[in-house]
Formats: C-alpha cells, structure tokens, sequence
C-alpha cells in the first residue's frame, strides 16, 4: 500500500534529481563540457557512475529473484569482472586517452576507414537501444503495480525525468545523478535486507537458514559449457563479455576521458568493480533473505500464482513501513533513470561524432545538436520500452542474444586497431560480419521458431561473445591474408 509518506520520500527524491539536473545546466558552455564534464570530473565520482551505469534495475529485482529461485552463483561473474579490468587498465583506457578521442569508435577511423567506424556505431547503438528496452521495462512492471498505473505511464514516467535532466545537465549532471541514485539503490537494498532479517531473527539466524536451504552457494566447481552458473562460464569466459562492454562501450568510454589523466581512470575502473562486488553481495543477501523470510519462516504467506519475478515487489508493498517503500520505489526510479541517462548520452556523441559528423560548424552549435539527439534517443529507447511491453519476457532472450551478437564483433575490431592496425579495412568489415554469423551454430535465434533452427551445440549465454569475437577474429586474419595472398600475385604479375 502506497501511502502519503511514501509519496513524500519519492518525490523528494526526485526534486533532488532534477535540481542536479538544473544546477549544472549553466555549465555547459561547450561540447567538451557538456559531453566530457571538461575532463575534469573528480575520479571517485566517475567510479560509482561507472557501476550505476552497469548497475540496473535489473540488479535491483533480478538478483534477489536469482539469489531466491536458485543461489548466488553469479557472484562468480566478478572473477570475470576483475580480470577485464587488468585489460581495460593496461590496454583499452591507455589507448583512447593518448588518441584523445572524442568517440570510442573515432579510433577505427583513424586506424582503419570511416565505413568501419560506422559499422561500429551501428552495431553499438543497436546493442545499447535494445538494453535499454529491457532496463525500462523490468521496473516498470513493478512501479506500474506500486502506483496503480498504466505500465505505459510508468516507462514515460521514468523516461521523461531522466531525458529531462540528461539535457539539460549534460554528463556532469548525469554522473551526479549516478552517484546519488546508486547510494539510493545500495541504500534501498541495505534497508530491505535490514527488515528481512529483522523479521526472521536477526542476520545471523537469517544467513544460516539460507545456508541451510542451499541459497549462499556461490562457487561451483564444473565446467560444463551448457551451464551459466559454473566457474567456467561465469567466472573465466565472462571475463569476455566484461573487455567488450567496459572496453568498446562509448558510455564508459566517455567517462575515462571525462577523468583528469590516465590513472585517475584506471582508479575509477577499479572502484567501479570494488562497489559491483558490494551490490551483487547486497541483492543476492536479499533474496537469500526473502527465501528464509517467505519459504522457512513463512512469515507471510505468497500467493499462489507468484513467480521468483514477483518475491521482491510483494514484499516492498506489503513488509514494509511507510516511507520504505517510497524510498524502495525511489531507488527503482534511481536504477531506471541511471541505465537511460548514460545511454543517450553516449548515443548523442555517437550520433554527433560518428554518424553525422560536420567540421563546419562551431562549437555551440554541435553543442545544440547533441542536446536535440539526446531526446531523440531517450524517445527511441521509450519506445524499444513499449516493443518489450508487447513482447513481455521474451524480449530479455532476445536482448541478451543480439548483445552478444554486436558485443564480440566490437571487441574484435578494437583488438585489430590496436594490435594489428596494418589490417586491410574491407577484412575488419567482412570479418566482424563473419563473425556474427558464426554464433548461429551454437545458439538458439529467439526470433525464429525453434523448429526452423537447431544449434548444433547449445553453449550458455557467457559463451557467446566469446564466440562471437573469436570467429571475427579468425575471419578477418583469413580476409585479410587472403586480400595480401592477391596483392602479391597481383604485383608479381
């Protein structure tokens, strides 16, 4: 039940959020600034921007719906996480701040050609619009049952606050709203792990409970490829998944150029992953928790019909006091509204940088056409939002199948760039589209009928990055020596 102290702590807090927003409105006075914050954003800040961005609101209700259906096994995706960062410290960050980049994929001009650039963008950008269907509509489900409304209402709700302050604000508003909305966020799961335990006996009888019921499990010694939740797959081959985001993303590309120097954002990189580690912890304890408070204790009964989806909202309307659940609900809005802010800001520079460049133009004028881009990306990603509604849950399938698509492709185009920058461009191209292709073989299209494609070995979803880049990277070195074999036959001749 919503009540009038709820509504209080929810639009306090979204009054802070705007007032961000506004504060720093003056401030942009150049493209730098209002895409880069000036370079000059405090590295501390741009760490915890870093994990609100990572951090969804998907973690907010999926990790206690895993943690309560299953147990914590995707803890071991931090072992993957840790390890990126070792390439994105030594490599990835190094690279784009000594090209001084205004665009994660300008480097593949340089390096290669404009059409390569482009591919990049487009494969970027299809990737981040359909994530960010996805992080709008798995809170929306739950705030359109908190506030009695239209699910429709609660995704522009949520997409109109946030496109507000992005353009206004800039990044400097948008990584201030990250570091207050993912203290909410941690906050918000701190407080529900707090009443859970309360409710059972204390965190003690809590976390033993949990033990018993199998729930803590974290680390799981098998190496089946067809399983996500084992060492293999998501702890060393997610490590993949982990180089192609933080590496080839231009949201967190946007904010290593947005730090003062190099090591400030290795230093935001590396406390980005400390605070992932801590809100995995968190959220996975809550649905430990739930499972002791709803299946061991049964201190309230579940309805019949309620999914692992359900456990959390159920208990944020009906376990708490009010004013917690306003805050709850908060938090919701803080982990939606972080997803959707980075991601039209770094589609605005994509859009004013790589796909529509103009060199005549001056700076407030290029400054006028990111502010318009950002609000036609926040009105694309509200409505790959409804095309989710329409789709429901499969779309998360489909999300998570073309991100892996798009995410390895990438990954392998950088690698090219800086490691073997000699390669012939028509390769990188041809190679990258290979290399799509060739993660048909080993999983499931969810836009055909099962019937119409069967894998010949279906790997888990960590895997397919993985497969995907590798296979890119095998076809453009067999393009591009193949291009080379002809040249020479061509000159001997």
């Amino acid at each position: 039940m919503f009540t009038q102290m709820d509504w209080l702590a929810l639009f306090g807090y979204l009054t802070v959020v705007m007032a961000v927003g506004l504060f720093f409105s003056r401030r942009n006075r150049t493209f730098a600034d209002y895409m880069f914050g000036g370079g000059r954003i405090p590295w501390p800040v741009i760490g915890v921007s870093l994990i609100a961005t990572s951090v969804s609101a998907t973690t907010f209700l999926g990790n206690p719906a895993e943690a309560f259906g299953h147990n914590m096994a995707y803890l071991m995706c931090n072992l993957g996480v840790f390890l990126g960062i070792l390439a994105i410290i030594f490599i990835f960050i190094p690279q784009f701040r000594r090209l001084r980049a205004q665009s994660a994929y300008e480097v593949l001009e340089t390096r290669f050609s404009r059409p390569v650039r482009v591919l990049a963008a487009i494969l970027y950008a299809c990737h981040l619009i359909l994530r960010t269907g996805v992080l709008l509509y798995g809170p929306a489900l739950v705030l359109a049952k908190i506030f009695g409304v239209n699910i429709y209402m609660a995704i522009c709700g949520m997409s109109l606050l946030a496109i507000a302050y992005t353009v206004v604000g800039g990044l400097k508003a948008v990584v201030w709203t990250d570091f207050l909305q993912f203290f909410t966020l941690m906050g918000g799961g701190l407080l529900a792990l707090a009443y859970c335990a309360d409710a059972v006996g204390g965190f003690s009888e809590m976390a033993r409970l949990a033990a018993e019921a199998g729930k803590t499990e974290w680390l799981i010694l098998d190496f089946d490829p067809t399983d996500a939740r084992t060492l293999i797959s998501a702890g060393l081959v997610y490590t993949v998944f982990e180089v192609a985001i933080r590496g080839c993303d231009q949201q967190f590309v946007q904010r290593y150029l947005a730090c003062k120097d190099t090591r400030e954002a290795s230093l935001s990189t590396v406390l980005s992953a400390v605070l992932g580690l801590a809100v995995g912890l968190a959220f996975f304890w809550v649905g430990s928790g739930l499972y002791v408070y709803y299946k061991v204790k049964q201190v309230a009964p579940l309805p019949e019909n309620a999914g692992v989806n359900d456990v959390f909202p159920l208990f944020l309307l009906n376990a708490l006091p009010p004013g917690v659940t306003g805050l709850l609900a908060a938090a919701i809005f803080a982990a939606a509204m972080s997803s959707l802010d980075s991601a039209i800001t770094a589609l605005s520079n994509t859009a004013v940088k790589d796909f529509f460049p103009r060199t005549d133009d001056d700076d407030r004028f290029i400054l006028r056409r990111a502010r318009w881009w950002t609000v036609v990306w926040g009105g694309l990603g509200t409505l790959a939002a409804f095309v989710c509604v329409l789709g429901q849950q499969s779309l998360l399938t489909k999300a998570l199948f073309f991100t892996s698509l798009f995410t390895g492709p990438l990954l392998s185009m950088f690698l090219f760039a800086f490691f073997r920058p000699d390669t012939r461009p028509g390769a990188v191209l041809a190679g990258s589209v290979a290399g799509m292709l060739s993660l048909l073989p080993f999983t499931r299209i969810p836009i055909l009928p099962e019937s119409w494609h069967e894998p010949i070995y279906e790997f888990s979803w960590p895997w397919n990055p993985l497969i995907t880049v590798t296979g890119a990277i095998f076809f453009t070195l067999l393009f591009d020596g193949a291009a080379r074999l002809r040249a020479r036959k061509a000159a001997a001749a």
